[in-house]
């Protein structure tokens, strides 16, 4: 900011940012010290654990699909028990009965049609399951 006055010759009066910018640092600091003492210091939280067993929980519904060899029909299980596609309805309609969380996942082998996995989808929202859920086939499993 520049001005002058008639006769004494050039006045030039400045602005001093220097003890602007001490209040703007003292400033910066005052809010960062309350700013830290106001947040919570942590947060209690559990990290989840690796099971021991692998494959699916109990909880867990999978119904899989197997490939019985040529012009036969897939064969079933439900959680590894053996069911035949007449008793798989009547089977689901028994397990999800009484379960607030109705979802259930399909295994089909590589050889399996969709049509029978497609079916399979078909019987289970037929006996109750909301969702169903498609699982890749298990390496090695047969």
């Amino acid at each position: 900011m520049a001005f002058s006055t008639a006769g004494t010759g050039p006045f030039r009066a400045e602005m001093n940012l220097t003890p602007m910018i001490d209040v703007l640092l003292v400033l910066i600091i005052i809010f960062m010290v309350a700013v830290s003492s106001v947040q919570k210091k942590s947060l209690a939280t559990e990290i989840p654990q690796p099971t021991d067993k692998p494959g699916p929980q109990v909880r867990t519904i999978v119904i899989q699909v197997r490939a019985a060899g040529e012009q036969q029909l897939p064969t079933l299980k439900v959680n590894d028990e053996k069911v035949s596609w007449r008793d798989l309805q009547n089977r689901l309609f028994n397990i999800f009965k009484w379960r607030a969380e109705r979802v259930a996942f399909i295994q089909g082998d590589d050889g399996v049609d969709y049509q029978y996995i497609a079916d399979a989808i078909s019987i289970a929202r037929s006996s109750g399951v909301d969702r169903v859920g498609l699982l890749p086939r298990i390496a090695g499993s047969r």
